[in-house]
Formats: C-alpha cells, sequence, structure tokens
C-alpha cells in the first residue's frame, strides 16, 4: 500500500546556459533517452510514491507527456502540470494540485527533485521519504571538496569560512508539504525575493532542516560538459 509521499519533479529550466535554444536541457538525450525520463524513472521504481508530478513550462506540457507515455510503462502515477515563475511557486504549484486531489495533510511528504538530476540513488530517495517523514524538511548535500571563498564585492576576499562546516547542496528536497505551504505564505514579498531555494523557506525561519547524505555522482546537468560526464557515467552503470 503507497504511502501519502509525493514526488516533484522540477522541470522548468531552459536551458540557457547549455546554448540550446531549440529545447530545454531536461529533453536533450544521453543514453539515447531524454534526461527527464533517466529521472523519472528513479522515481517510477520506488512504490512509497503515491504519484509523480512532473512540473513544466506550459507550452513544454505535451511534449512531457508525449515523452512519458512513450518510455515509461506505469505512466499513470506520472502527472504533468504547470509549473511558476520561481522554483518555490513551482513546488507550491505541486501542493496545490495535491490539495485539489483532497490528498494534502499534515503528513504529507513532497520529494522535490531537479530534472535535470538524473544519477540520484534509490538510496538517496528513500532517505529523503525517511528523514521528511521523522523530522519535516531534509536536504540532499554533500561535503565542500574545495575551499569557499566570500566577496561580497565581487572583486576582494570577505571570508574564508571554515570548509569542514560548509556542504554543496543537491537535490532531493524533501518536506511535509502542508508545513512547508503554511511557512512559504507567512512570507514577506520581500524575503521571497531572497529565496534560492525551498529549505531556505524554513531556515529563514527558524526551522530545522536535516541532512542527506547525497552522492558525487548526483550531478545537475548545466553545461555542455556536463552532458559528456553524464555520457561517461551513464556507460559505467
Amino acid at each position: 500500500m503507497r504511502s501519502n509521499v509525493y514526488g516533484v519533479i522540477l522541470a522548468g529550466g531552459k536551458g540557457t546556459r547549455m546554448g540550446n535554444v531549440e529545447k530545454p536541457k531536461q529533453f536533450m538525450e544521453i543514453g539515447d533517452r531524454p534526461i527527464i525520463i533517466h529521472t523519472i524513472e528513479k522515481f517510477i521504481m520506488n512504490p512509497e510514491f503515491e504519484k509523480i508530478l512532473v512540473l513544466s513550462p506550459k507550452q513544454w506540457i505535451k511534449h512531457t507527456e508525449d515523452l512519458v507515455r512513450k518510455y515509461i510503462l506505469d505512466a499513470d502515477r506520472i502527472q504533468v502540470i504547470e509549473g511558476g515563475v520561481t522554483r518555490n511557486e513551482t513546488i507550491m504549484n505541486a501542493i496545490a494540485y495535491i490539495d485539489g486531489q483532497k490528498q494534502l495533510n499534515e503528513d504529507t511528504v513532497i520529494v522535490t527533485h531537479d530534472s535535470v538530476r538524473p544519477f540520484l540513488t534509490h538510496r538517496i530517495i528513500e532517505e529523503n521519504i525517511r528523514y521528511a517523514k521523522e523530522y519535516g524538511a531534509c536536504d540532499t548535500i554533500i561535503p565542500a571538496t574545495d575551499t569557499i571563498v566570500e566577496s561580497k564585492n565581487n572583486h576582494f576576499i570577505t571570508n574564508i569560512p571554515d570548509r569542514s562546516t560548509m556542504y554543496q547542496g543537491q537535490t532531493p528536497q524533501s518536506f511535509k508539504a502542508e508545513h512547508l505551504r503554511n511557512i512559504y505564505q507567512s512570507l514577506s514579498e520581500e524575503e521571497k525575493e531572497i529565496l534560492t531555494d525551498a529549505c531556505k523557506i524554513l531556515v529563514m525561519k527558524g526551522e530545522k532542516v536535516h541532512l542527506v547524505e547525497g552522492e558525487e555522482s548526483n550531478i545537475k546537468i548545466t553545461y555542455p560538459y556536463d552532458m559528456r560526464v553524464a555520457e561517461a557515467l551513464l556507460g559505467g552503470i
């Protein structure tokens, strides 16, 4: 029996840094299949998900639906819906959909993930679900391997923080959905403008976000170089 857990795949990227003007980067292919399909497959294999929501720009919804029907056998568990203007508004659209299906309550968990991170592992998904249920929120991270340099004026170093306490954020980021929405709706417009990701919604209000250990291979495909790395990773699986 499936629990009240939803996968939320964020597919709003336009691929501008990829230098590709024809289609968003999530639709580019590695290993003869679109990146987004590799990502969806990791979610569809986990039986805990009640449904997997794919948030897409409006003009790409039909294309995404066509890809899902072509490549995914268990397509009934996947729903493609329109994303928002920002990452967090996109997540709110997903929560609104769940609410509209009368499935939103204080225990509903969403596992939000970049559509262009196709190499997440089943362990990462499982730990996100477990820690989100237990703590209310969690973020996937890896330790920073390089020294982090801060510059507030973009010209000179203003601080070099202790690397042992620094981490690089990945996804998934997972939450009890109703609580996340309530906190987001309590923010001022000024606070919303400085948000960089969903975890910051909670951190800004002093809420605890548990850490989930990520993987070096859980890369985000952003630049042409990343495509070559992805092909190499796919060949090694």
